[in-house]
């Protein structure tokens, strides 16, 4: 076996190791208020962490280009309450439409 399946076997064992540690240690058990309310929030803070990396994160660089625009436009469609799939629309054209003037 080589060292490249050996630490994808050592990486999917811990993994699942992990997921189980959860419900095994939890058994059943209401989570305490505090740290309930810090588990809503991870799930939304960890989507924009990965939205704005994608965005802006470039090879150890910030990278400002026409991705902004989509952005722009998709947080006025959702300040307006529009439906999610005017949302990504919005935020499609509005990036084409600056790719396509620069």
């Amino acid at each position: 076996m080589s060292e490249v399946w050996l630490v994808v076997l050592v990486v999917g064992a811990v993994t699942v190791a992990l997921k189980a540690a959860g419900p095994v240690l939890l058994g059943g058990r209401e989570l305490p208020p505090p740290v309930l309310r810090v588990v809503v929030l991870l799930a939304p803070a960890l989507l924009a962490a990965l939205v704005a990396v994608g965005l802006v994160g470039g090879d150890r660089e910030l990278l400002l280009d026409e991705r902004l625009a989509g952005l722009g436009a998709a947080v006025l469609a959702l300040l307006v309450r529009a439906p999610i799939l005017v949302v990504v629309i919005a935020a499609a054209v509005a990036t084409a439409l600056a790719r396509g003037l620069a």
